[in-house]
């Protein structure tokens, strides 16, 4: 089992940048595919990166290509997503998540874990 604690949210101008990072604790981080997700009241929870285990792969949500990058370092139990060119619609809680199966990255039934969350909001 893997526990997640994202940390990197905040309050940032429109054409901004923030980094997210996700801090994993337990075994054999580099055995799962991460992936980060973003969620605002009312709507879905909705796609945003992923990894896979080696960092070799990544995926990303079409309307994000470009704006937002994923990384991940194995020797830190850390994944981070770097993303520019904020947008008020960008605003959301962010969650990090962990996969163990061999489902889609960009479906959200295929991560087990998941962290608390962070706030990210956009103002213009």
């Amino acid at each position: 089992q893997v526990q997640l604690v994202e940390s990197g949210g905040g309050l940032v101008q429109a054409g901004g940048s923030l980094r997210l990072s996700c801090e994993a604790s337990g075994p054999s981080f580099s055995s799962y595919r991460m992936g980060w997700f973003r969620q605002t009241p009312g709507k879905e929870r909705e796609f945003v990166a992923g990894v896979d285990r080696s960092g070799e792969y990544t995926y990303y949500a079409d309307s994000l290509k470009g704006r937002f990058t994923i990384d991940r370092a194995n020797d830190k139990n850390t994944v981070s997503l770097h993303m520019h060119t904020l947008d008020p619609g960008d605003t959301a809680v962010y969650y990090c998540a962990a996969a163990k199966s061999w489902g889609s990255p960009y479906n959200k039934e295929t991560y087990t874990y998941w962290g608390q969350g962070t706030q990210v909001t956009v103002y213009s």
